[in-house]
């Protein structure tokens, strides 16, 4: 088929891939790259640095995670979208970003939006408020289901570079905890299960915004103690290194999350994921066989004292067949042709030209 050429609308908090911290950059980083091997035109919209494969535009010089949660880089990121878009020749738009969306009415080509945010209360008539204008994808059923009445054209699990993760089978003896220090997230409970099951935990978790850093003072601090460490926010190169040695990633959520992207990482390192019942757990998770999908505390100590039971190898090689990053590509180029199929101004797809700001 003829390569597509497609532009790729990053969030503005991180540069791309993200050094520590970032589930969603971490995606479009591994999806924007591997789209290009597979012989399609890709141009990064995002800030900072550019990292990966494709050709690159910044709508800022460095990255506003400082920032993260607020209005206004959202908007003056999506502000600079128009005219960085009217010098490109593009098949299709795909946004990542919060706020991008909301031009994609008014544009000629097709735009393809995925949902990397919740779409009940509030983001769901956020997304709503989009219906008509933009093809819609999910992370996981789970979160189709939550918003069935949504445009969705297709569901297309996130996935990651499986290769680039370490793979051991022999695991120590503690349990991890990654993620962020909110209270959606399930610190607290992930503490309290391996303390019954008498199982160290090693907690690596986010924690620089305000509303993180009083929860990590007021709920979590007290009760890190023996066999309970914190080690706050890592890097890739210790993220990767507690992967691969942790007898299992503990992930107690508290809501329904549209996908976690860490439980897909841990797996490809050969660590069970030991989870709550919520979100796309049931999704990811192949209950007895790359780890255990709990329903209370009770049955999370109990697969903690039984999770070195499964095996390492399974769990890499469902990472591959289900989650790699070449299988979601292939799954979002099907989006896009059809997305352009639809639309009735399908530019040609010409190579970029390379400038020095692009670089």
């Amino acid at each position: 088929m003829k390569p597509l050429r497609v532009a790729m609308i990053a969030p503005p908090w991180f540069e791309l891939p993200p050094a520590a911290y970032g589930g969603t950059e971490s995606m479009c980083a591994d999806l924007a790259s591997r789209l290009v091997a597979r012989g399609n035109h890709v141009v990064l919209v995002g800030v900072g640095r550019n990292g990966t494969a494709a050709d690159f535009r910044a709508t800022c010089d460095h990255p506003q995670s400082d920032r993260m949660g607020q209005g206004i880089p959202e908007v003056v990121h999506a502000a600079a979208l128009p005219a960085i878009l009217s010098d490109l020749r593009v098949d299709v738009v795909h946004d990542h970003s919060l706020a991008g969306p909301l031009l994609a009415r008014g544009r000629s080509v097709p735009t393809v939006v995925t949902a990397h945010a919740p779409v009940t209360g509030d983001m769901g008539r956020y997304y709503r408020g989009l219906n008509g204008s933009v093809h819609l994808v999910a992370v996981s059923n789970a979160q189709r289901r939550l918003a069935p009445d949504l445009d969705w054209v297709g569901t297309v699990h996130n996935g990651i570079d499986v290769a680039a993760f370490p793979f051991r089978r022999d695991k120590q003896d503690f349990a991890l905890f990654l993620g962020r220090a909110t209270p959606s997230k399930g610190i607290p409970e992930a503490i309290a299960a391996a303390a019954e099951a008498g199982l160290p935990l090693r907690i690596a978790a986010k924690c620089r915004e305000p509303e993180e850093r009083e929860y990590f003072r007021r709920e979590i601090a007290p009760l890190l103690g023996p066999g309970v460490e914190w080690l706050g926010e890592v890097d890739r190169v210790v993220k990767l290194e507690l992967l691969t040695a942790a007898r299992c990633l503990l992930f107690p959520i508290r809501w329904d999350e549209p996908f976690g992207l860490v439980m897909v990482e841990a797996m490809a390192c050969g660590t069970p994921v030991v989870a709550s019942r919520r979100g796309s757990v049931p999704e990811v998770v192949a209950h007895g066989e790359t780890g255990f999908v709990c329903d209370d505390h009770a049955s999370l100590v109990a697969a903690l004292r039984r999770v070195d039971q499964l095996s390492a190898d399974r769990c890499r090689a469902e990472a591959v067949r289900r989650f790699d990053v070449d299988l979601m590509s292939a799954r979002y180029e099907d989006v896009y042709r059809a997305a352009v199929a639809e639309s009735p101004h399908v530019f040609e797809a010409v190579p970029v030209t390379r400038t020095a700001a692009a670089r």
